[in-house]
């Protein structure tokens, strides 16, 4: 089922938008609606829970679910967003950046589609800043569901009027239709195993050494190979990071058990993306009691982790194996030893020593080693996009 979240702003057309949800309900889709301060002068969140079934979102101050972050978790669980009906004054808010409610900090968190239904006075509209704000945001990927002719509220007849509702719905509709084609890949029907973040490895009850790892590169990389038809399977250590929809996810913690839920699958995949900051070391003992402090300086021996990567390329048959190498100096030579010695097809190379593109980072900046000596440079960008970008060179190479 596909996620719709509806953001209501305050005109007289609010009044659709409440068949809007109806509509959109009946079409098969889950609707979370969020409502402006103004938009709630004209319809009452009740109204929208009630055909929803679902909670009305009002208040950026109001979270929910104390686990999350609602205005960026309301963006990443939706595949579409709409404005219906987005006023003159959203819309300039929008254009500018402006994040002061629910609805335009939501908008500002997010990477999801959005569409945007004009509704407002024929002047409004025609305005020489409102057609630059929306000339704006067409630039920038929003894409608008144009408003029609007829009788407006301050008694013009002309354009301005919100597209009717089940004009909206045939929209979305024939959005997803085109969504779904365009992701249909060699991917399609595959088996892809991808892991992703970081793993912890216990000293005793209360200490641990990990990693810097948030696992935002191989989540997206997981989201993206199942939006392309594959079937994903992702083994992650500890994250802060949501299950991607459609993906099996499998949550460990330790080396030793990314080792053996990724052996577990390993037979059975055609490609593997190992993303996963993966410890070198673990302690040789681990103690069942809190360690106490003592005087002086403090030695925990540690052993040398299975290296999983490794153990893939020594072990594989016909899976396309690709390793991730994040270095901080030397990273072509680094990266280009690591793809021979783990009998890697690919090995992607970042520097994590740059802090605008390193761990925990939004964005990222690779390069990726072919075994065949190619070399591919994928530019700075978010890592939703940076994932696709891997995806496409990977296309028409890993069969």
């Amino acid at each position: 089922m596909k996620h719709i979240l509806l953001a209501v702003t305050g005109g007289i057309a609010a009044y659709k938008a409440i068949d809007l949800t109806s509509k959109l309900t009946q079409a098969g889709y889950e609707v979370r609606v969020m409502l402006s301060n103004h938009a709630q002068e004209f319809v009452t969140p009740l109204a929208f829970q009630s055909i929803s079934k679902n909670p009305v979102y009002t208040n950026t101050f109001k979270e929910e679910n104390p686990q999350e972050i609602q205005h960026v978790a309301l963006g990443d669980w939706a595949d579409v967003i709409i404005v219906a009906p987005a006023t003159a004054n959203t819309i300039a808010k929008l254009s500018v950046g402006i994040a002061d409610d629910m609805i335009t900090s939501t908008l500002l968190a997010t990477e999801t589609q959005t569409f945007i239904a004009p509704a407002m006075n024929v002047h409004m509209y025609e305005n020489k800043r409102t057609q630059h704000n929306i000339e704006t945001l067409k630039s920038d990927g929003y894409q608008f569901i144009e408003p029609g002719d007829g009788y407006l509220a301050c008694g013009y007849v002309a354009k301005g009027r919100m597209e009717e509702p089940l004009q909206i719905v045939s929209v979305i509709n024939q959005y997803f239709n085109q969504h779904e084609t365009q992701i249909e890949s060699s991917f399609k029907g595959k088996n892809a195993l991808v892991t992703a973040g970081p793993t912890v490895e216990v000293i005793d009850p209360v200490r641990f050494v990990s990693n810097r790892s948030s696992g935002k590169m191989g989540f997206a990389i997981a989201t993206a190979l199942q939006k392309r038809g594959a079937n994903v399977t992702l083994v992650s250590g500890p994250t802060q990071l949501d299950d991607p929809k459609g993906v099996n996810v499998i949550r460990v913690e330790s080396a030793k058990e990314m080792f053996e839920e990724t052996l577990q699958y390993y037979d059975t995949q055609d490609i593997v993306i190992k993303a996963a900051a993966v410890s070198d070391y673990t302690p040789s003992e681990v103690l069942d009691h809190k360690m106490k402090k003592q005087d002086g300086d403090l030695t925990v021996k540690f052993k040398r982790t299975q290296d999983i990567l490794k153990y893939l390329g020594e072990h594989k048959q016909d899976q396309y194996l690709v390793g991730f190498a994040a270095e901080t100096q030397n990273i072509e030579q680094y990266a280009q030893d690591k793809l021979k010695r783990k009998n890697a097809d690919v090995i992607i190379s970042n520097n994590v020593g740059d802090k605008s593109i390193g761990f925990n980072s939004d964005e990222n900046e690779l390069t990726m080693h072919f075994k065949n000596q190619d070399m591919v440079n994928i530019k700075k960008g978010k890592k939703v996009e940076i994932a696709n970008e891997i995806l496409d060179e990977l296309e028409t190479r890993w069969q």
